[in-house]
């Protein structure tokens, strides 16, 4: 369990700072404005992926274990 917590702190950091850099860059442009409009939007995104993937991970991984059996 301990491993999935830290997975899911590390993945949520990658990803939601990946996706909102991306987003705001694309959406705003590099401002003066860019770093602080970034860093709130990280900081909520990053709030709302860690439950997201310890609740809904394990669903995923189901599925995707049904699915990858089907196949083999």
């Amino acid at each position: 369990m301990k491993q999935k917590i830290v997975f899911a702190l590390l993945m949520g950091i990658v990803t939601t700072g990946i996706i909102s850099f991306s987003l705001i860059s694309i959406n705003i442009g590099f401002s003066e404005r860019f770093v602080p409009i970034w860093f709130r939007s990280w900081i909520l995104a990053y709030a709302i992926v860690i439950p997201v993937i310890l609740l809904v991970g394990p669903i995923v991984q189901r599925f995707t274990d049904r699915i990858v059996k089907v196949k083999a």
